[in-house]
């Protein structure tokens, strides 16, 4: 199963005054999330310029793996939390591996 893998880009503009609170929510997201049987990886990333600017990598080994993600209690948990604290809607976008493969992981 080669270049199966689903990557996530997850663009993020967070409020200022909500930084702080955004990061805590997140941190306890991507802990949880990283436990999950489908991901292979669940990073946050913040612009080394601008640090309200976040972008979520998430790496699934499939589309179930990334459908049964959104079901669990710590995602719900997170998007209803961060809502609020968002400067405009995320922006989601998906990507397959291209190099390395599967078995690069």
């Amino acid at each position: 199963m080669t270049n199966s893998l689903l990557i996530v880009h997850v663009d993020i503009a967070v409020l200022p005054d909500h930084l702080d609170a955004f990061l805590a929510a997140t941190a306890l997201n991507a802990t949880a999330s990283r436990q999950e049987p489908g991901i292979v990886r669940f990073d946050v990333l913040a612009d080394r310029v601008d640090p309200g600017h976040v972008v979520l990598v998430e790496i699934y080994v499939d589309e179930a793996a990334a459908a049964a993600h959104k079901e669990t209690a710590h995602y719900a948990t997170w998007r209803d939390t961060v809502a609020p604290m968002m400067a405009r809607p995320r922006v989601g976008v998906r990507y397959v591996n291209i190099s390395p493969g599967d078995d690069g992981w």
